[in-house]
C-alpha cells in the first residue's frame, strides 16, 4: 500500500509495569520478571547438563542441590557486579562515588518512590558472576573450569529474556533508522522539525509532522538484535559445542569471545548513553543518534574488545596447559 508507514509505532499497551496503576501489583515490572525467567532458564539448562553427568568427577556426583547453590551464589555476585558497574562506570553524576550506600538503595532519592535497582551493566554482571562462580567452586572444592563451562552454555538463552525485558521497558534502543522495522520508542530523544535533515528523514519514511515542533524518529530495536544474536544464536552455537570441547574452559572462552564479537558490532546500531557518548571518537562532537564512523567507539565496545582479547588469551593459555598435562599423563603411563 503506497500510503503505508515505513516504520513501526511502539505498542501503546506495553508499560514497564505488568499491571500499571494497580496497587501493589503495579510494583511488578517486566524487567524484573524477565530476570526471573532468565535465571529459571539457566537453572533448567544447568540441571540438564548435570543429568548428563558433565559435572561429575571420579570422586563425587553432582546433585540438584549443588546446581541450585551454584547458580544462587552466581546470581548474587552477578547482580552486585551489574549494579556496581552501572552506577560507578556509566553514571556521570558522581553521586554514587560520593554516596556509595545509594548503589543498592531501591527508592528515588527525590520522589522517594520505589524504583527497584534501575540500571544494570552486562559487563559488570559478567565480571561479578564470574567471581561468584570461582568463589563457590573454591569453597565447595569443585573443578572451576568445568562448572563455568556449564554456565557458559546456560547464560545465553537466559540473556535473551533479559534483553526482551529492556525492550518492554522501552530502553537501550538503537540509533535512528529508515529500515521498515524501525520503532518509535516513546522515551527516545526528539528532534526539531525545523531541521532540514529531519524533514527529509520524516518524508522518506512517510511520517507526517502535523505541525509538531519536536519529532520522535524510529530507532533500531537493538534490544531485539541482542536478544537474537547475543542470546539465541550464541546459545545454539555453544550448546552444539558442549560435547566437543577439547579441554575444560574452552566453552567459557568461546562464550566470552562470541559475546564480545557480536555485541561489538551490534553497538554500531545501539545508541550510546547521552551523558557519556563515545569513549573514543574519530570526529569531534560526533552525533550519537546516527553512525558516522566505525572509529567512534562506545564504552560497551571497549569492554567487548577486552572480552575478545581475554577469551583469546584464555584459549591460548589453556591449550598450552592442556598439552602439558597430556604429556605428563603419557609419561606416567
Amino acid at each position: 500500500m503506497l500510503n503505508s508507514l515505513l516504520y513501526i509505532k511502539y505498542p501503546s499497551w506495553i508499560h514497564p509495569e505488568l499491571f500499571p496503576g494497580v496497587p501493589l501489583l503495579g510494583l511488578v515490572r517486566w524487567y524484573g520478571l524477565m530476570y526471573i525467567i532468565a535465571f529459571g532458564t539457566a537453572f533448567y539448562i544447568l540441571r540438564k547438563i548435570q543429568r548428563e553427568g558433565a559435572l561429575d568427577t571420579p570422586d563425587s556426583k553432582t546433585t540438584e542441590d549443588d546446581i541450585f547453590s551454584f547458580i544462587a551464589f552466581g546470581i548474587i555476585f552477578l547482580l552486585a557486579g551489574a549494579r556496581i558497574f552501572s552506577t560507578l562506570v556509566y553514571d556521570t553524576s558522581g553521586l554514587y562515588w560520593k554516596k556509595p550506600w545509594l548503589i543498592f538503595w531501591p527508592f528515588d532519592t527525590v520522589t522517594k518512590r520505589f524504583t527497584g535497582l534501575a540500571g544494570m551493566s552486562y559487563h559488570g554482571g559478567f565480571l561479578g558472576g564470574l567471581i561468584g562462580m570461582l568463589v563457590w567452586c573454591k569453597k565447595h572444592k569443585k573443578p572451576a573450569l568445568k562448572w563455568i563451562d556449564a554456565m557458559a552454555v546456560a547464560i545465553p538463552l537466559g540473556y535473551t529474556f533479559g534483553r526482551i525485558g529492556n525492550f518492554m521497558n522501552g530502553e537501550l534502543y538503537g540509533r535512528i533508522t529508515k529500515a521498515p522495522w524501525g520503532i518509535v520508542f516513546p522515551r527516545a530523544e526528539t528532534f526539531s522539525s525545523s531541521l532540514d535533515w529531519v524533514k527529509e528523514f520524516s518524508s522518506s519514511i512517510r511520517m507526517s509532522l502535523d505541525g509538531a515542533r519536536l519529532v520522535n524518529l524510529p530507532r533500531h530495536p537493538s534490544q531485539l538484535y541482542e536478544a537474537l544474536f547475543e542470546g539465541l544464536f550464541l546459545f545454539i552455537l555453544i550448546w552444539c559445542l558442549r560435547k566437543k570441547k577439547p579441554f575444560d574452559g574452552f566453552l567459557t572462552a568461546c562464550y566470552t569471545i562470541g559475546y564480545g564479537f557480536v555485541r561489538f558490532f551490534i553497538e554500531y546500531f545501539r545508541e550510546p548513553d547521552a551523558d557519556i557518548g563515545y569513549r573514543i571518537s574519530a570526529t569531534k562532537d560526533a552525533a550519537i543518534y546516527t553512525n558516522t564512523s566505525l572509529l567512534n567507539l562506545s564504552t560497551g565496545q571497549i569492554f567487548c574488545l577486552m572480552m575478545i582479547a581475554g577469551g583469546i588469551l584464555m584459549i591460548f593459555i589453556l591449550a598450552i596447559l592442556n598439552k602439558k598435562n597430556d604429556r605428563n599423563r603419557k609419561a606416567l603411563q
